[in-house]
């Protein structure tokens, strides 16, 4: 498995035209092919750097490298604060929305728990 975890990001909410930033945690499971680690980083940016919601970001990171290096499975955790609920409505300054999207190897709870393990042990 590798994982590249506390990848900073920084997006923009289409729905309220509102900063969203936090951490991006990513790991895939090699099938013959690998990437340089400064790469997925940079699939990170590739898909924040747009009007986006943290549910589609977190679906297209997976994808992205699904698609691209066909691994026995990819996982993607974002985690983010959302200055709609910081600024507006409810003001919760605290709050972290969590998502997450898998395929493959990672639909096996014993990957997904081995793979969150390595990303909260900070």
């Amino acid at each position: 498995m590798v994982v590249v975890k506390d990848i900073d990001f920084f997006s923009l909410c289409e729905h309220h035209m509102l900063p969203f930033y936090g951490k991006a945690h990513v790991a895939y499971i090699p099938n013959g092919y690998i990437v340089g680690l400064s790469k997925i980083p940079r699939v990170v940016d590739i898909f924040s750097h747009r009007l986006q919601v943290q549910e589609r970001m977190t679906l297209q990171i997976k994808e992205c490298i699904q698609e691209t290096l066909n691994p026995l499975g990819v996982m993607v955790v974002v985690e983010a604060q959302h200055m709609c609920m910081q600024m507006r409505g409810v003001s919760k300054q605290n709050s972290v929305t969590t998502t997450s999207n898998f395929t493959g190897a990672f639909n096996q709870a014993k990957t997904r728990e081995e793979f969150m393990n390595l990303i909260q042990n900070r």
